[in-house]
């Protein structure tokens, strides 16, 4: 007999495969780290297309951290404050971000394949034209989160919120929102097939009630 389908499917995401010792280490733009605990310095880093994996970030408070273009795969951030971290068109595999606060993350059109964000506050992240898939958010607070035509898979949101969402044109698979609150979608009619609990769908009723076109009046 075939197994009932799971929906939503959770994210499936393994722990970061990190060796038992590091080697210290200092990001630079195309550079190649393994097995490193790499130490931020407090201005901005351009580790732009650079290669990190099987490493850790340890905690700073830094500027800038550049890595467009870059393939991060078994990484684990801890503690980062950052004013931002840009990450356009680059890869994620594996990682955790741990703690700390960013001002702007931006994923726009990188992909993330195993990705969990936990305690983290972020003012504003940006994932326009991202793939994201097996994404964990766990006890987050978001200002606004941009996913505008992004495709995203496995995504799970608890003892989270969000001011802002932005799903126009986003392409969904499995996406379970009970844990999250949200102030604000951008477009409700984009939140088809998501799971979300009653309570949820009663505060964003009016909006729903919209974009059906039901003209709703306060008497």
């Amino acid at each position: 007999m075939a197994r009932t389908r799971i929906r939503p499917e959770p994210p499936r995401i393994p722990d970061p495969d990190l060796p038992r010792e590091f080697a210290p280490a200092t990001l630079s733009r195309s550079g190649e780290f393994s097995e490193s605990r790499i130490e931020l310095h407090s201005g901005t880093t351009d580790a732009a297309h650079s290669r990190i994996s099987e490493s850790v970030l340890a905690a700073a408070s830094v500027q800038t951290v550049d890595v467009r273009g870059a393939i991060l795969s078994d990484v684990v951030v801890d503690g980062l404050s950052a004013v931002e971290v840009i990450a356009r068109d680059s890869t994620w595999r594996t990682v955790i971000i741990r703690g700390g606060r960013i001002g702007t993350l931006d994923l726009s059109r990188a992909r993330c394949d195993g990705l969990i964000l936990d305690g983290v506050r972020i003012d504003y992240l940006a994932g326009g034209a991202a793939t994201l898939r097996d994404v964990e958010v766990t006890g987050c607070r978001i200002g606004t989160l941009d996913l505008p035509g992004s495709r995203v898979e496995r995504l799970r949101v608890s003892e989270s919120s969000i001011d802002e969402w932005d799903v126009r044109e986003w392409q969904t698979n499995d996406v379970d929102l009970r844990g999250a609150e949200v102030l604000s979608f951008t477009d409700v009619r984009m939140l088809r097939g998501v799971t979300v609990t009653a309570d949820q769908a009663m505060t964003h009723a009016l909006a729903f009630a919209a974009s059906l076109g039901i003209d709703v009046r306060r008497e």
